[in-house]
């Protein structure tokens, strides 16, 4: 009535093939401006399907009066 999984034709299964890592890159994007800017260009980019907005880190400030940074590390496939 029941069979062992582990015998027979049916036991094939496909495991999906890894895509090689060389075929993708790492780069890292650095907002830099007024708490304004960076918020509403990481919604720009957000509406023009480049990146979702909780990929940033959260804004951090520069030291810099007015100024914060937000850094976003993207993953890109390469052809």
């Amino acid at each position: 009535m029941f069979q062992d999984p582990t015998q027979g034709a049916n036991a094939l299964t496909r495991q999906p093939t890894p895509l090689p890592e060389s075929s993708y890159e790492t780069g890292r994007h650095l907002l830099l401006g007024s708490l304004t800017f960076v918020q509403t260009t990481i919604k720009l980019l957000h509406k023009l399907n480049y990146t979702e907005p909780n990929d940033w880190s959260r804004p951090l400030p520069t030291g810099r009066p007015n100024e914060v940074m937000a850094i976003l590390t993207k993953k890109v496939k390469i052809s």
